[in-house]
């Protein structure tokens, strides 16, 4: 096992791995005590998390002076990618709107950054949340990691992989049924298909300006605007992009009502104009905020 620690005052802006973590961005991280997403406004803590990242296991953890790690491989490059340490908080901060409720979202969460997940297991993860709870798209990823994903051994235990395109693509609708995905279940199935395939995959979209990237995001089979916005944001890096959840309607409605538009097309635009040239950071502190109860 190696490790190593990422000093915090070599980062550019606040450090937050618990807020983000368990801010609901990422569904393919977890701490090995068992309790992922069982604290809502999780912020702060200590715990290790756990991820498999192209067959090599990387956890981490913060501390008052680092984000130590350790890992299978030497880590420190991967947790800088995968924990987006190598964003400036200073100027994406300095860019979004000012107003009184995301400066409210910003200080109560100051450090949360943007992941940069693997775009398989983003993709199918986002394809399981609809109308979910962040707890329950949690579950559903870790039943698919521990019925389909490669085992590693790490430091005495076995530890799943999320599942490879070819393991979900031969999986039955009914097989995943049973893990409770529901009516997500072929889709997830025939999305995993596709990109086993090459029919879609992440080349066929990485790179392509934002809209024209989330309409070819669309289509894999279950996925939306919504989602395609997701991955955008979550795995590919686009930190524009504005997934409008339920939260963010209802921030919309309520704060920025002028950025109605009436169809997602045109209400992105104005509520990504409205939150600045990082909005999809803002989004993702003010979804934290107001899941967690902020702004009542």
């Amino acid at each position: 096992m190696e490790r190593g620690a990422i000093p915090t005052d070599e980062v550019a802006g606040a450090v937050d791995v618990q807020a983000t973590l368990e801010s609901g961005q990422t569904y393919l991280w977890w701490r090995p005590d068992g309790a992922t997403y069982e604290t809502d406004g999780a912020y702060g803590g200590d715990a290790w998390y756990r991820t498999v990242v192209e067959g090599e296991v990387v956890e981490v953890r913060q501390t008052d002076a680092a984000v130590e790690w350790r890992s299978t491989t030497d880590a420190d490059p991967l947790v800088r990618d995968l924990l987006g340490l190598r964003d400036d908080l200073h100027e994406i901060r300095a860019a979004a709107t000012g107003d009184d409720l995301t400066a409210a979202a910003w200080d109560a969460y100051d450090g949360l950054r943007i992941v940069r997940d693997p775009f398989f297991g983003c993709l199918i993860s986002f394809i399981c949340s609809a109308q979910m709870r962040v707890e329950r798209i949690f579950g559903m990823q870790e039943a698919l990691r521990e019925t389909y994903g490669e085992p590693v051994e790490y430091d005495g235990e076995t530890v799943h992989a999320f599942p490879e395109p070819e393991a979900l693509a031969a999986a039955t609708e009914e097989d995943l049924r049973d893990l409770k995905l529901g009516y997500r279940a072929p889709y997830v199935q025939r999305t995993a298909e596709m990109v086993a395939s090459g029919e879609l995959t992440r080349r066929d979209v990485e790179g392509r300006a934002y809209e024209l990237a989330r309409e070819s995001l669309t289509g894999f089979v279950g996925v939306g605007d919504k989602v395609a916005d997701c991955v955008l944001l979550f795995s590919l890096g686009y930190l524009e992009a504005v997934p409008l959840d339920t939260w963010i309607r209802s921030a919309v409605e309520d704060h920025y009502p002028d950025c109605d538009r009436g169809n997602y097309a045109d209400t992105s635009r104005a509520i990504r104009k409205q939150l600045g040239p990082y909005a999809g950071y803002t989004q993702t502190y003010l979804f934290h905020y107001l899941r967690s109860g902020g702004d009542e």
